[in-house]
């Protein structure tokens, strides 16, 4: 047999928690740079043409809160 690593509850509760707040984070910082990005466009509308298409592939897109736990 092998030897299994359990958690206690608490602890599986308080990294499920800290798992929530990464991803939150995550999503955050995307959400946070496609403003900035937008702002940029709406200043200088000649970078929408040379920047909008390299970085619309270079994010990624962020899984749904439930992806994770459905496993």
């Amino acid at each position: 047999m092998t030897n299994r690593v359990t958690y206690a509850p608490q602890d599986f509760q308080k990294m499920c928690k800290q798992a929530e707040r990464d991803h939150e984070a995550k999503k955050l910082t995307v959400l946070m740079e496609r403003v900035k990005r937008q702002i940029a466009e709406r200043e200088d509308p000649s970078l929408k043409a040379t920047v909008g298409t390299e970085t619309e592939t270079g994010f990624l897109k962020l899984p749904s809160r439930s992806v994770p736990f459905e496993r």
